[in-house]
């Protein structure tokens, strides 16, 4: 294990559970990822085995069955999966934040019913905000919630469901204009409710169709889907904290560790990078000598290594801040953009340091190569982290 990455002020506990990750994932992942990767096979045995590790209930407090632990450590677990396969991480990723918006604005029954069986991986979550026309611009989404009786139907089309095919139990966000009073924002006209449906493809329970997995240039293993309803019966107590109105506020506080959640899987997949590049660079010889004692080649690691502990560093700082229980909006969207950004780039030079070989399937640096782009644009596009940022900022320094 190199000096990367590393993390000042860890408690004994933290560190037991980020060696047992690290572990799995050099006995489990690293062997098979590739494999399973080039296959698009859903990685079962895997998510088993996270399962008997605890990580799918590691954020969720132990009265609830759950590890308890911090967000911090939660996406140092992360960083390690990701390091491993992207997939994986992202598999847990939809799972914990559909777990952190009961948590922080369940009801007490909502948490009750779920959050043990999602900390034993037996309810499984995915969360869906997109739709096929509106993308980052949340406001534009057209599913709606319209009121019958007790309950509601809901009809329309979701876009981007990781997790879509494999999960039992979705957040998804709706508009429900005729709860809002007249006049209300359009912010206040969205709610979340909570869907269970069977896994698997097709009707997955009454008006509701997982049409099938969306083929991806990356990120693959896990499945993406669209998620279509047609007029889905569902009850007024499946609306995440009983009120609506409150979804898209849901929503963001979701994306929020989302995003802490992407940068950590940046700073995970550009530690592999680089040491799939520091490597090769000391067994290439040409023109006599090994490519790492090139001055070119010698620059390009320094940067790369630079890179991985400053998008490390920020990653941390904005967990840090969340389980403070501060505002991170600012510092975790700094933290995804410099972590996906960084990413791309560190990838990118291991690839070029790899010269043709990194154009070959039998190299690890070739799928991480078409997986690191998915970070740029998810949990928000680079542009949106940066619209965030310049806003938050603003507020900050305010003439």
């Amino acid at each position: 294990m190199g000096r990367l990455c590393q993390t000042d002020g860890l408690t004994d506990d933290q560190t037991e559970i980020l060696k047992a990750v690290r572990q799995f994932v050099e006995a489990k992942i690293l062997p098979v990822a590739t494999e399973l990767e080039h296959a698009d096979e859903y990685p079962a045995e895997i998510v088993e085995g996270l399962k008997e590790l605890g990580v799918f209930g590691l954020t969720i407090p132990e009265e609830y069955g759950g590890l308890g632990e911090s967000l911090l450590t939660y996406a140092l677990a992360v960083e390690e999966i990701a390091r491993g396969w992207m997939s994986v991480s992202g598999i847990i990723n939809t799972h914990f934040i559909v777990a952190h918006m009961l948590l922080q604005h369940g009801t007490e029954e909502q948490k009750q019913k779920y959050l043990p069986r999602m900390a034993e991986g037996e309810v499984r979550g995915a969360f869906s905000m997109s739709e096929p026309g509106c993308g980052s611009d949340v406001a534009a989404i057209k599913t709606k919630a319209v009121k019958t009786g007790d309950g509601y139907e809901i009809t329309g089309q979701k876009m981007w469901l990781t997790n879509g095919g494999s999960a039992n139990l979705v957040a998804v966000l709706v508009r429900t204009d005729e709860d809002a009073e007249e006049g209300a924002s359009v912010y206040k006209k969205m709610t979340t409710f909570l869907v269970e449906k069977e896994s698997g493809f097709g009707e997955t329970a009454q008006g509701v169709t997982i049409p099938g997995k969306i083929e991806k240039m990356g990120y693959k293993g896990v499945d993406t889907t669209e998620m279509v309803f047609e007029g889905h019966r569902i009850s007024a107590e499946q609306i995440l904290g009983g009120q609506p109105g409150r979804g898209f506020y849901q929503m963001m506080d979701g994306v929020e560790v989302g995003r802490v959640n992407v940068a950590a899987r940046g700073c995970g997949v550009a530690n592999r990078a680089f040491e799939l590049g520091v490597a090769y660079a000391q067994t290439r010889e040409t023109f006599g000598k090994k490519i790492a004692e090139h001055q070119a080649v010698l620059f390009r690691l320094a940067e790369m290594a630079t890179k991985v502990e400053a998008a490390h560093a920020m990653m941390v700082r904005a967990a840090r801040l969340k389980d403070k229980g501060e505002r991170n909006d600012l510092e975790a969207g700094m933290a995804k953009y410099l972590a996906s950004e960084y990413c791309a780039e560190v990838v990118q030079d291991s690839f070029r340091i790899h010269g043709g070989y990194g154009f070959s399937k039998e190299y690890e640096i070739e799928r991480l190569y078409r997986e690191a782009p998915m970070l740029l644009i998810g949990e928000g596009t680079a542009d949106i982290q940066r619209m965030i940022i310049g806003r938050r900022l603003l507020e900050d320094y305010k003439l």
